[in-house]
């Protein structure tokens, strides 16, 4: 993979906070009890067309990735907060057509003494074809 980080500056559109309840967890009771996941994800757009013509079909309707990630994500049912973020990634790749995406992930609660714990991964659209095929977009894990 490319480095993202390396991505020249640009315009940004980012959604903090989506929140949603998901099985997640290998351990046997997380495997039966819906836990609480907080999502950050930062996508790279061009927002000049939008800021001149005021209609949000020049870029990217986060609300649309909202509903998408967050249907996704109340759906799935993966052990690893790692495999979740990955999925999500390739999942927003695929569908919005972005050249990259940069998604945290995190379970409020999960360790004890600890706010929460997570995940920050970037994917690319590099990452997409080869990993597509070794992940499912489906939800299941």
């Amino acid at each position: 993979m490319s480095s993202i980080g390396s991505q020249p500056p640009g315009d940004r559109i980012f959604l903090h906070g989506l929140t949603a309840q998901c099985l997640i967890g290998f351990i046997d009771w997380e495997r039966r009890v819906r836990q609480t996941v907080v999502l950050d994800i930062e996508l790279p757009v061009d927002c000049r067309h939008a800021a001149l013509t005021d209609e949000v079909a020049d870029t990217l309707d986060y609300k649309q990735v909202a509903k998408r990630v967050l249907a996704f994500v109340a759906a799935s049912e993966f052990k690893l907060v790692e495999t979740l973020a990955h999925t999500v990634a390739l999942l927003i790749l695929a569908e919005f057509g972005v050249e990259w995406v940069r998604v945290s992930l995190n379970k409020p609660g999960a360790i004890r003494s600890s706010r929460d714990v997570g995940v920050v991964i970037e994917r690319s659209r590099a990452d997409l074809p080869a990993a597509a095929a070794r992940t499912p977009l489906a939800g299941g894990g």
